[in-house]
């Protein structure tokens, strides 16, 4: 917290702008640069690279996950800036801030144009009536055509029925790693001084009411040990002050009485202290002890509800359960499901894209998210929280049609890859119902792909594109529409290598059994019976024991001597253990291991399973 501010913005001074693109176009560079040049960092803070990407799963997957609120002084203006992720999978985040802003600052690559993501977000603002700022950066790249992205744009608003108003977009080309703008391509780069102009005289101020009794919708929370909730979003009429009395709007028709305890404003990476917070202003306000995204708070005396927030429906389903595998309670704190179900129905307050659902038994819960990414990122907090669970197989989300008809998503796929592996792709696709869209070269060896294909059959296809392209290709995916059924999709070609009993892993056993598949683990590693130790080189699974040591006696033979030579085991991220079970297997998720198993444990059972199912 520094230090208080008590003088009041006008109205006409603040602008309120979101930055919006697709992943990687430089979206969170960008505003780093944007801080450091109009002294918003603090000494010591102007060196930091992504700095509002705090988290600690964003900088280690080094993508922005959730939204964050920003802002910074111009030549006498204040200009509010909201960061937004970049990947499909977070697309929430970037409905539910398109409220706050007034315009948005469009981001895209000169080099590789509009992709998936631009589409989806700039739809979005344009939906909202918003008038986008076109940024064509990272124009210090060779081989960038700046003219072709920027007529690439236009189409795209023509496409996204824009108004001939938003059409007339001002453009302003910039390198955000080299923190420079110009407004045309013969001007001398030295500062982002052209980008702050035209944000200034090119963004309208916030057209509200001061006047009005007051109201803001809570668009995200976060929660401080000292201060409890924070409800951040833009006062959208009217003044709010600490001391005043003020009505929490719930979602359920319920009323919650709170007197504001602090008006919080957002500065470079830091939270300050606020006389007031007018209409206009975007603002953390603390003194309720419980909200959920898209509440309204208001003054009891004239209370306001403002409408919620709306966002796309998920289109991809996981099942959560409690872990009833032999190891439960050895690493985590939290394992049952009075304690999972607290924490999903905590996550869903504030990650609007989510839901969840009570799936007929006591112990497992229907979540359901915008893709694999989404949910992933679920799970990997939750480890690090300290739970033990359990997922099953990803699932799309189905919708009835006309006459009954199923109903299933599709998407937009963009995939840049070395020219030379387009034919193996293709075909790849083609066995996942993927139907060509269009295919050209982008140089230096590459070809761009657009695909439309079903949400099922990307579901466990990224580790495959990955092998294919030799971990040289790029996918991009974003939510098309819901299309008929389009078919049954082979599963995973290879069977299951299943542990036969409880015991720890041996070198010996594995080295006699690496011929019959790959393994997930290495030797000194203790499992159970029924858990997925490998994936068997044909399609049956098979029962195989690598705790078997070898028999020991005084005798020396040819070959006792010999080196067990392991191959190297297979190490999974989350994203690829769920895409890698079949129907009857399930992920055990703990803070310090992720196991795969099947569903039924014992063989025996499994086996009379399978004979029933069968018949």
């Amino acid at each position: 917290m520094v230090a208080r501010k008590s003088a009041p913005r006008e109205r006409e001074r603040i602008r309120n702008i979101a930055i919006i693109a697709h992943v990687d176009h430089g979206k969170t560079t960008l505003v780093d640069k944007m801080l450091a040049q109009s002294g918003s960092f603090l000494r010591g803070e102007a060196d930091l690279e992504q700095a509002l990407d705090s988290g600690e799963l964003e900088r280690e997957r080094g993508i922005t996950i959730l939204s964050k609120c920003t802002s910074l002084d111009y030549d006498g203006y204040h200009i509010n800036v909201v960061d937004t992720p970049g990947h499909a999978d977070f697309g929430g985040e970037v409905e539910r801030v398109m409220r706050m802003v007034d315009s948005a600052l469009l981001l895209v690559d000169a080099f590789e144009g509009p992709m998936p993501q631009t589409r989806f977000v700039t739809k979005k603002a344009l939906a909202k009536g918003l008038r986008p700022i076109l940024v064509v950066n990272k124009i210090d790249r060779p081989g960038c055509d700046v003219r072709a992205v920027v007529d690439a744009v236009l189409d795209l608003f023509i496409s996204l029925d824009a108004t001939d108003e938003q059409c007339e977009f001002p453009v302003v080309y910039a390198s955000a790693r080299l923190g420079y703008a110009v407004d045309a391509l013969t001007d001398e780069p030295r500062d982002l001084a052209p980008l702050f102009r035209l944000i200034v005289d090119f963004v309208p101020p916030p057209r509200v009411d001061r006047d009005a009794p007051p109201a803001m919708q809570v668009t995200t929370f976060s929660h401080d040990d000292y201060l409890g909730s924070l409800a951040i979003g833009r006062v959208e009429a009217g003044v709010f002050r600490p001391g005043d009395r003020a009505l929490l709007m719930r979602r359920d028709g319920g009323r919650e009485p709170f007197r504001i305890n602090k008006v919080l404003g957002f500065r470079g990476l830091h939270r300050f202290e606020l006389d007031e917070a007018a209409a206009g202003d975007i603002v953390a306000i603390t003194g309720m002890e419980d909200l959920n995204v898209g509440e309204t708070i208001t003054t009891p005396e004239n209370p306001v509800v403002l409408p919620m927030i709306e966002v796309d429906a998920p289109t991809v389903r996981m099942t959560f359960m409690t872990n009833t595998s032999p190891t439960v309670g050895r690493d985590g704190r939290f394992i049952t499901s009075a304690k999972l179900k607290e924490r999903l129905d905590r996550e869903r307050k504030s990650n609007v894209s989510l839901r969840v659902e009570q799936n007929g038994a006591t112990d497992s819960f229907l979540v359901s998210g915008r893709g694999e990414l989404h949910l992933s990122v679920l799970i990997e907090t939750l480890r690090r929280e300290g739970y033990e669970f359990m997922v099953s197989r990803p699932k799309v989300v189905t919708q009835e049609g006309a006459n009954g008809a199923v109903l299933e998503p599709y998407e937009t796929l963009v995939l840049d890859i070395e020219t030379a592996h387009t034919g193996t792709v293709i075909e790849s696709l083609g066995q996942r119902f993927g139907r060509v869209t269009d295919i050209r070269e982008i140089g230096a060896g590459r070809s761009r792909i657009e695909l439309l294909i079903p949400t099922r059959g990307l579901l466990g296809y990224r580790s495959r594109f990955l092998n294919e392209t030799h971990g040289t290709g790029v996918l991009s995916a974003v939510f098309h529409a819901y299309g008929p059924w389009a078919g049954d999709i082979k599963d995973r070609p290879n069977g299951a290598l299943i542990a036969m009993e409880d015991c720890t892993t041996v070198t010996y056993a594995l080295w006699r059994l690496q011929d019959r598949g790959e393994f997930f683990l290495g030797p000194g590693v203790p499992i159970y019976a029924g858990q997925i130790v490998g994936l068997h080189t044909r399609e049956n699974d098979v029962v195989v024991n690598p705790g078997k040591a070898k028999k020991l006696s005084n005798m020396r033979a040819s070959g006792s001597d010999e080196k067990n030579p392991l191959v190297p085991v297979r190490d999974m991220s989350i994203e690829e253990a769920i895409e890698l079970i079949n129907d009857d297997e399930l992920v055990e998720f703990t803070p310090k291991a992720i196991r795969l198993r099947k569903r039924v444990l014992d063989h025996m059972k499994r086996k009379r399973s399978e004979r029933a199912d069968a018949t």
